[in-house]
């Protein structure tokens, strides 16, 4: 079977590395890119592999392109922390290597959120590249929200991807208010500018294909829920570039003190 290193960048995850790691500790080697967690992230992580590395952050990508560089194998497996690899997953890789057919594999990732299963809503079967040659793929897209780019060709695995995404509705909130910060910014990088159509037929054209053309009335209200969060965030994207585009044009005016 071909040797396995299996990739994964953290940031204070003590409460999902464990899982992540558990559903790996099979592989040949495990590499993680620490990026200062202040909690036992990294003593936990030392339980499972002398491989724990640190490197300050610089985004998503780069991140785990770093990771990638840090791997002896050819082939990897990327996951997130608060990702799991299911046991029919594992089986599943574990035959794929023996004698691959593929340079990449993509692999289904079902997400557990508000108390079940969800799967419509454009979450499931929400195909992902994970499994890799190191040679023929690496980490790209746009910050934050990264993907494999392979240059060959890729097959698809039937086990699933588990991904414990977000503990409650609050750290759902929190995490679209830090990830399109980020966007706003990587459009802005790419010269894109955002008008109010933006901030209204786009949020509403979100909202209609996650509730509607993806089915996300069957997945009952966390399915609502995931709609209206997903065009939020669409909409709050559009707005923060909108303000970075005014700042950008006006320069940053400052009011005067009162006396």
């Amino acid at each position: 079977m071909e040797k396995l290193s299996v990739t994964i960048i953290t940031l204070n995850e003590e409460k999902n590395i464990r899982y992540a790691l558990e559903s790996v500790k099979w592989v040949d080697e495990i590499i993680v890119v620490d990026s200062g967690s202040s909690d036992k992230t990294v003593d936990i992580c030392k339980e499972y592999t002398d491989k724990v590395f640190y490197n300050s952050w610089p985004g998503h990508i780069a991140q785990k392109n770093f990771a990638i560089a840090k791997s002896t194998h050819q082939w990897i497996l990327s996951i997130d922390a608060d990702e799991r690899v299911t046991p029919e997953l594992a089986g599943e890789i574990k035959e794929v290597l023996k004698d691959p057919k593929a340079d990449a594999y993509a692999v289904p990732r079902h997400v557990f959120y508000l108390g079940r299963w969800i799967d419509h809503s454009g979450w499931y079967p929400d195909y992902k590249v994970r499994l890799f040659k190191k040679d023929k793929g690496r980490w790209g897209g746009i910050n934050p929200h990264d993907e494999v780019i392979v240059n060959d060709s890729t097959e698809y695995l039937d086990g699933d991807l588990i991904h414990c995404s977000y503990k409650d509705i609050s750290h759902h909130v929190n995490t679209i208010n830090n990830f399109t910060s980020i966007g706003a910014e990587e459009y802005l990088k790419l010269g894109k500018r955002a008008s109010l159509w933006d901030m209204v037929s786009r949020p509403i054209g979100t909202f209609l294909k996650k509730y509607l053309l993806k089915q996300g009335f069957r997945d009952g209200l966390p399915g609502f829920i995931i709609a209206v969060s997903s065009a939020y965030y669409v909409f709050l994207k559009y707005a923060k570039l909108w303000e970075l585009n005014s700042i950008q044009g006006r320069g940053v005016v400052t009011p005067p003190l009162q006396e």
